[in-house]
């Protein structure tokens, strides 16, 4: 047999699993270009931090501020910020702020709050015990700041906005709703009103993994990020490990599109077309591991076999107010509509999840099958393909996005 590692459990030990495979099959491992990219050091980190794209150097920005919020991705980002925060900390404290004067918000749009352990998990252990982290409540404690030309209202956290310096730190990875994560997305709908999110979400124009330009989701997420005074981001581009290994910082639009750039060829990767299976890998992002959906279906054939791996022990769809919460009804601006949807071009979706909840069959397609372990996925793949199939394996599939993809403006 032959055999692949593939990155997981992502929060959860950062431990790998290993894919066997049939000798005779022809298993293609497709990885994005930064797959194998070096983790930034700290001082590499500092050094973008002071040349930021659009704006002054955060050290100039922070003089003489009195409340500074730093807005963080919730768990359904892999994004570790304890490699960005002790250079983001010392310049702060450099300029003046003391630990009192820099609060931390969980950027969780309409996901629900988090606990201590994950506050560590993204952080480091100790900063909880050092600095204010808050969950943020898109329902209550929200400041209504009007609407954008798009007629989106923009209600931000209250607590952001008694912030005279606001920063995000995050993550930029490919997304099919706002072509790319990151910027102003951490504001809106990270730090939005139920409202906002609500208006904001139902805008389709220009969307798609890799579609910023004509974007009007985006667009109109980015006026609100102007609005509320936004005033630096800081945007990661992830390795295979997780790691930061590219950093672009600075003004919320000209910083993201600099980020844009470097995305394209970053997370880019070669396809492989008309594959008899294709397997995705849902890490770094399993507990929205449909994220793989888009390269995954661009690679399998017709009547071929689509194959999710979802190691999480947190059910791979994490919860959404907005989302699901009964058989026929949902949150605020919840549809019927699912990512995996049929009619398909493929014979089967598989998902592989240690933990099953059979509601989560719903966001990846009715009639989709799923078993605990990659054997059991196996053995149903060789009762159909036999002793030859082509493969395609994406490890990092939830971050990846097809080359034609990452062209496209």
């Amino acid at each position: 047999m032959q055999s692949f590692k593939v990155p997981a459990w992502e929060f959860y030990g950062w431990k790998p699993e290993t894919l066997t495979f049939p000798d005779n099959w022809n298993i293609h491992e497709q990885r994005m270009k930064g797959h194998s990219k070096k983790k930034l050091s700290m001082d590499e980190v500092k050094d973008a931090l002071q040349h930021p794209v659009g704006t002054e150097p955060l050290s100039e920005l922070a003089q003489d501020k009195e409340k500074c919020c730093i807005i963080f991705d919730d768990m359904t980002r892999p994004t570790r910020q304890s490699q960005m925060l002790p250079a983001v900390l010392e310049i702060l404290h450099g300029a003046g702020l003391t630990h009192n004067q820099i609060i931390f918000i969980m950027a969780t749009g309409a996901h629900h709050g988090r606990l201590l352990f994950d506050f560590q998990k993204k952080l480091g252990k100790d900063l909880p015990e050092k600095y204010h982290v808050y969950n943020h409540n898109s329902y209550e404690n929200l400041k209504d700041l009007g609407e954008t030309s798009y007629g989106t209202p923009v209600h931000i956290n209250q607590e952001v906005m008694t912030c005279d310096l606001k920063i995000s730190l995050g993550a930029m990875m490919p997304h099919f709703g706002y072509g790319f994560g990151g910027g102003s997305k951490m504001l809106l709908p990270g730090v939005a009103g139920i409202d906002s999110i609500t208006h904001n979400h139902k805008i389709m124009e220009g969307t798609g993994p890799g579609q910023v330009a004509e974007n009007i989701r985006r667009l109109d997420s980015e006026e609100a990020a102007r609005m509320a005074g936004l005033d630096f981001v800081i945007n990661g581009f992830l390795n295979s490990d997780s790691d930061v290994a590219g950093l672009i910082c600075g003004e919320v639009v000209e910083a993201h599109r600099k980020g844009v750039e470097y995305a394209r060829k970053h997370y880019a990767t070669e396809i492989i077309k008309d594959a008899d299976i294709v397997v995705g890998n849902g890490y770094p992002m399993a507990n929205e591991g449909y994220k793989a959906y888009h390269i995954l279906r661009d690679s399998v054939r017709e009547g071929g076999d689509m194959v999710f791996l979802l190691y999480t022990p947190e059910g791979c769809r994490v919860h959404h107010y907005n989302g699901r919460f009964g058989t026929d009804f949902g949150g605020r601006g919840w549809t019927k509509t699912t990512y995996v949807k049929k009619p398909w071009k493929m014979d089967r979706v598989i998902c592989v999840t240690p933990e099953i909840a059979i509601a989560d069959e719903y966001y990846y397609g009715g009639g989709s099958q799923w078993v605990k372990t990659w054997n059991k996925a196996l053995e149903r793949l060789e009762e159909k393909h036999g002793g030859e199939a082509t493969v395609a394996l994406y490890p990092t599939a939830a971050m990846q996005i097809s080359a034609e993809n990452a062209g496209k403006s």
